[in-house]
């Protein structure tokens, strides 16, 4: 499931803004981006967003933004960290190994650190509390968001499900009328087998013509098929977390009877709608993939 949420957020002289970011995704796949001196507080945004969320590649990004209340450079060099990477490169460099390039330095983490992020206990407690507070908020705008695309995309599967049960119908009515061709396909066959010399026992006939009527009975197919479609078609009406990993399913239920009635239709006008029913499904599948 698509969507996006930015909110700005402001405690004291700090400032920030999350930008939420999710894209389809068959399981929940977080990619947290935070600045340096916020890594404590991942595991609890983490725990957060999977209350919210079920689906989706999400990206939740942290930016620092410049305060008007702050003065004097938004970043610092840590000298003493930088030190001992210099002592370290020494000793690597005397080994015969290349000198360090100074942006290669200055990437590495702790060496550059924001200036006055957190003054005391207090303010870290005070900071981190509004940051979640504000991630909430962005997780509230990014449901919204989702939800949206979500009615949209319910009118969408709701219309190939109603395909679903018309081609159901129409092979219903195939089925209807298939006892008379079929009655002829095992005349036909049964005048074949009494020809041969010797003659099929009688017994033996009896269950080949049992084989074949059962064989090629698509009726508990189609009953499948529109339990399947009354169960999609209520999911789509209710409210519960997981819809769309019980669409998934429901997806293999479909193909699996289509693939059936398929493999049951001895004439072209049922094969034609079973092939109809697969390409219906396959769209459906897709689509099944957006849902959360």
């Amino acid at each position: 499931m698509t969507g996006f949420a930015r909110v700005d957020g402001r405690a004291g002289n700090k400032a920030w803004i999350w930008e939420l970011k999710s894209v389809n995704g068959r399981g929940l796949e977080l990619r947290f981006r935070l600045p340096p001196g916020f890594d404590s507080i991942e595991a609890d945004l983490r725990g957060l967003a999977q209350s919210k969320l079920v689906r989706g590649n999400v990206n939740l990004n942290l930016q620092l933004v410049e305060s008007a209340n702050e003065e004097g450079p938004n970043y610092r060099l840590n000298e003493a960290l930088l030190e001992q990477l210099l002592a370290m490169a020494g000793k690597l460099e005397a080994r015969g190994v290349g000198a360090p390039r100074l942006d290669g330095l200055l990437a590495v983490r702790g060496v550059v650190e924001p200036v006055g992020m957190i003054e005391d206990e207090a303010s870290r407690e005070a900071l981190e509390a509004a940051v979640k507070q504000s991630f909430m908020d962005a997780l509230d705008k990014l449901v919204q968001s989702r939800n949206a695309e979500g009615a949209k995309l319910a009118e969408v599967l709701g219309g190939q499900f109603n395909e679903i049960a018309a081609l159901t119908k129409r092979a219903s009515d195939v089925e209807a009328v298939r006892p008379e061709g079929l009655r002829k396909r095992l005349q036909t066959q049964l005048a074949e087998l009494l020809a041969q010399n010797p003659p099929v026992a009688e017994d033996r006939l009896a269950q080949e013509l049992a084989m074949q009527i059962t064989r090629l009975d698509v009726r508990e197919e189609l009953d499948r098929l529109r339990a399947h479609v009354s169960s999609a078609q209520a999911l789509l009406k209710g409210d519960a977390k997981g819809v769309g990993r019980k669409l998934d399913f429901l997806m293999q239920e479909f193909n699996r009877e289509a693939n059936t009635l398929c493999s049951k239709a001895f004439d072209a006008g049922l094969t034609a709608i079973g092939l109809d029913l697969k390409l219906v499904i396959d769209r459906l599948r897709e689509q099944a993939q957006n849902v959360e």
